[in-house]
């Protein structure tokens, strides 16, 4: 066999090894995070669960901050396009906001275990530069999608804290609802298209003039 053919071989088997190594330690990490918390992850309970030394981990990441950080801009990165699938700022609001919320709760049925990573970030100290680190671009695009909806008269102007919360709040609460299991005062609560859509019907007429 040609020398240089046997070479890269060699190389490419181990990039396709290491990179095996590094979504294996990401996985293993959302879910000790998820299970534990943050304060109870630990570099050393993540190479046990892992069955790699401790050694190894420090070969990809700086420390636990870099770890985590870089997990949750990498999978921040992903969960942005998946929100961005077949959206346009130029959408009418009420086509624009139905994309927003279908990607959305398609996203949250494919990847419970990173909403809830996702969650815990956002109470945490690392929430500023996790934010930061991907939000700027879908910021930009959800931007110039208010002021378009804002500028042709669809709704009022309003501070966008009080837009999230009317146009996504209650997607989010339904999702919790079907996480646990349960709604208000403990009764059951299974998601259905008809509650989701009823539900979106709702605030888009809380939010039209």
């Amino acid at each position: 066999m040609n020398i240089h053919l046997y070479l890269q071989r060699i190389l490419l088997d181990m990039r396709i090894r290491n990179n095996d190594k590094v979504q294996l330690v990401k996985q293993k990490a959302i879910e000790l995070i998820v299970r534990d918390g943050l304060e109870g992850f630990s570099m050393n309970k993540l190479a046990k669960a892992c069955n790699i030394s401790v050694a190894t981990l420090y070969i990809y990441y700086k420390d636990r901050d870099d770890l985590i950080l870089k997990t949750a801009m990498e999978e921040g990165l992903i969960m942005a396009e998946a929100t961005m699938k077949d959206f346009s700022p130029d959408m009418s609001f009420e086509d624009g906001l139905r994309v927003q919320w279908y990607n959305r709760y398609q996203y949250t049925k494919a990847k419970p275990l990173l909403n809830s990573f996702f969650e815990q970030l956002r109470t945490s100290s690392y929430q500023e530069e996790f934010l930061a680190s991907f939000l700027s671009e879908f910021k930009v695009v959800m931007g110039k999608f208010m002021q378009n909806i804002i500028d042709r008269g669809e709704i009022e102007l309003m501070p966008f804290e009080i837009y999230w919360s009317v146009a996504f709040a209650p997607l989010y609460n339904l999702i919790r609802f079907n996480k646990e299991g349960q709604s208000m005062g403990g009764r059951p609560f299974k998601m259905t298209d008809e509650i989701l859509w009823k539900t979106f019907d709702l605030v888009v007429k809380a939010l039209k003039k």
